[in-house]
């Protein structure tokens, strides 16, 4: 599959992210939706961007590297998230799978994986067990290692924050975007939070049909 640029879908010019934690709710805050009252800097400009050297274990195959590229004429979908998040990442995952879901055959050249960004509190099984209740098939991706962490999140222009409040509370606040990778390891599609998966469904059909 050759390199394609569908498009970054902009609900205006705020891209909505992810507002997690305790008793969160997400809202529009520009970039970043954040539980504890700040904003991340996040690079959302990253279309043709190259990720196809960034590598993390995958958890559903004893560690073994994971390159962030799909195979010959397939689609990766890559997603960074936490598994106990209340709302954005089950929200996100459960509307990529039904676009999935909707794409019949052709979803066997898509695949998906989950970095998550709460490793402390994910284990290799939790994430696993995570993503395989939305995906068949999935990668999830767990890194113990916090540079590797924010490298492969800063290739794909997507942030994190893991904050213990006072009173033993945990807020995270991430980077709410799916990223669509082709087989040259470049980022073709950048989905925002509250994307239809009709959406995503039709983006990643276009993405299959360019070889």
């Amino acid at each position: 599959m050759g390199t394609v640029r569908i498009g970054v879908l902009i609900a205006g010019l705020a891209l909505v992210g992810a507002a997690c934690g305790s008793g969160s709710t997400p809202a529009t805050l520009g970039p970043l939706d954040v539980a504890v009252g700040q904003e991340l800097p996040t690079n959302a400009d990253v279309l043709g961007a190259r990720v196809g050297d960034i590598a993390l274990p995958d958890a559903s195959a004893g560690g073994e590297p994971f390159a962030m590229a799909a195979d010959p004429s397939e689609v990766l979908v890559v997603y960074f998230g936490f598994t106990s998040c209340p709302d954005v990442c089950p929200t996100t995952l459960a509307d990529l799978g039904r676009a999935l879901d909707d794409m019949g055959a052709d979803a066997e050249r898509v695949a998906v994986a989950m970095v998550t960004i709460d490793p402390d509190r994910d284990s290799d099984r939790t994430v696993e067990a995570y993503l395989s209740a939305f995906v068949d098939d999935g990668h999830p991706l767990r890194t113990g290692d916090d540079d590797e962490l924010r490298r492969a999140a800063d290739a794909f222009g997507a942030d994190y924050s893991i904050i213990t409040t006072a009173d033993g509370a945990v807020d995270v606040q991430h980077t709410g975007y799916l990223y669509a990778v082709d087989d040259e390891g470049r980022i073709a599609v950048v989905w925002p939070f509250g994307v239809e998966p009709d959406r995503i469904r039709s983006d990643l059909a276009g993405l299959l049909t360019v070889n």
